[in-house]
């Protein structure tokens, strides 16, 4: 189905509607981390799947990463065979099936089930949706725009939170079973309106849809004038691109380990791991359990002190969102990895010093009793480390793999990338319950300690990737500097029209691709 060119084409906020509305899908993953967290102390989630132990509830939470890993992988595919348009699409149709399953589970295997299937979908959606935004826009906003990816996911979290919470009110299963199905109307929204919008300039390009390409980009950036300034830049530089790699043979994956490749596929795939290592998913999917260990019992409460950090995390990311293109990647990640793992430590310094090991609802539990100056400090520091994480590390997790790769091998990459944030997702959801169950305060300086070690390797292995097109990405690894990448300046690799269309002119007449100008 041809895209609605009326939508793609209505300056100046054409990238910002088309890239917004493909954030649904991040939106999907945010609905699915508090589907969960917003029924862990609900009493008929527990009865109707047999009060399921740490372990088991935690292998319960595991399988929509378990799922989303296996999804990301399959992006390596789908997003070059189908296109990213269309792997969208796909991943909303899965996401239907997955709620549909959950919201009519009658026991744990059919909940698992359906956790899989919609975190399937959570997969797909994660790894393409920031490979299609980082393609459709411009230099100058693709940070902002692929970190809406995050915005949206914390919008998910929150408005499925307080489904949650109002539903929580009513006497039955159908308050987990509410929530879980009306999760599926973004889906539907999704899958439908991503008809009407064009598919990546760059994929076009890359599968001999020249003109298509061509036509999307002066749509995107130009108003639909092909001679626009931005247009005729875009489309020589992904000409050049596509050109490269032709000559390179067909893409395999041995692609991901040619020279200067297995650097940015390692870069990407630490930074989605560290991005789980940090800590944040565990303070999302089992903020019931961190704050009961503060004291803060009572389930009404705690609902209430949960939901204000839903709140912050939505909040806080809007400075990401407006300022990364301008703060650059690095200082982002320096600052909130240090900022992230002195919360933790004094989180777990707090429960350490003022806890001990106590009885709720019959389960043996670290807690705070009695000490209410040090259950409001835990709970103010469990605030002050999810606004770090909001406005730092979260969008630029997204963000920077999306941006590291050549087009040859970027949907592979990226889906690599995102597939290590899925699988120690899976590790963690699987990991903690047993973890706070057993070693209590202790699993809080685990994740701290990640956390500096994070700012460690991105202080020395991370360059600086701000204001560049994604073909320009390419010359920053050409500068080297491995375990020295401050070196590498914000300039390197710049180029002006002048330079990209000289370049053009020495590609032979056989292999090349016309410009706009020689088009007419």
């Amino acid at each position: 189905m041809k895209y609605n060119a009326r939508i793609a084409s209505n300056p100046p906020n054409t990238q910002y509607v088309v890239g917004s509305f493909a954030c649904i899908g991040g939106g999907l993953f945010g609905l699915d981390i508090s589907s969960m967290s917003g029924v862990l102390n609900n009493n008929h989630y527990k009865s109707q799947f047999g009060f399921p132990s740490p372990s088991a509830q935690g292998a319960i939470v595991a399988a929509m990463p378990a799922g989303s890993f296996v999804g990301a992988l399959s992006v390596t595919q789908l997003a070059d065979r189908l296109g990213r348009k269309n792997t969208v699409i796909l991943a909303g149709i899965f996401w239907v099936i997955g709620s549909i399953l959950q919201c009519a589970s009658v026991n744990r295997a059919m909940l698992v089930i359906g956790r899989i299937v919609s975190g399937y979908s959570v997969g797909l959606s994660s790894a393409v949706v920031p490979i299609y935004q980082s393609e459709i826009t411009a230099p100058a906003i693709r940070g902002r725009m692929v970190s809406l990816q995050q915005w949206a996911i914390t919008w998910g979290i929150l408005i499925q939170y307080f489904l949650q919470f109002g539903c929580s009110y009513i006497d039955g299963v159908a308050s987990f079973r509410i929530p879980w199905g009306l999760q599926m109307i973004p889906a539907i929204v999704l899958s439908l309106g991503m008809l009407l919008f064009p598919e990546s300039p760059r994929w076009l390009f890359d599968h001999g849809r020249e003109e298509e390409a061509l036509q999307v980009l002066a749509d995107l950036h130009g108003g639909g004038d092909k001679k626009h300034e931005l247009v005729v830049l875009e489309y020589e530089e992904i000409k050049q691109q596509v050109y490269l790699e032709r000559t390179e043979g067909a893409k395999s994956y041995l692609d991901l380990l040619k020279p200067g490749n297995p650097r940015r596929v390692m870069l990407g795939c630490t930074l989605q791991a560290w991005s789980q290592l940090t800590g944040m998913n565990v303070m999302m999917y089992y903020i019931v359990y961190v704050f009961e260990g503060a004291g803060l019992t009572g389930r009404r409460s705690n609902l209430i002190a949960d939901s204000v950090q839903y709140v912050l995390n939505v909040a806080m990311t809007v400075p990401a969102i407006i300022y990364i293109d301008r703060w650059g990647r690095r200082p982002m990640l320096l600052a909130g990895t240090l900022a992230m793992g002195f919360w933790l430590f004094l989180v777990g310094g707090l429960q350490g010093r003022f806890g001990d090991w106590g009885d709720i609802e019959g389960n043996r539990v670290w807690v705070i009793t009695g000490n209410d100056a040090a259950t409001r400090a835990v709970i103010v520091c469990s605030y002050l480390f999810v606004c770090s994480f909001a406005v730092t590390m979260g969008p630029v997790s997204w963000t920077y793999p999306a941006e590291l790769y050549s087009l040859k091998i970027r949907g592979k990459a990226v889906s690599l990338a995102t597939a290590s944030n899925w699988a120690f997702n899976t590790a963690l959801a699987f990991a903690v319950p047993p973890g706070l169950d057993t070693i209590a305060w202790k699993t809080y300086f685990i994740f701290g300690t990640f956390n500096f070690a994070c700012c460690i390797h991105v202080f020395f292995m991370f360059p600086e990737t701000v204001g560049r097109s994604l073909e320009e990405v390419e010359e920053i690894f050409q500068q080297g500097h491995i375990f020295t990448a401050w070196k590498i300046g914000r300039h390197v690799g710049k180029r002006t029209l002048e330079e990209v269309v000289e370049r053009s002119r020495g590609i032979p007449v056989d292999q090349r691709v016309e410009t706009p100008e020689e088009k007419s």
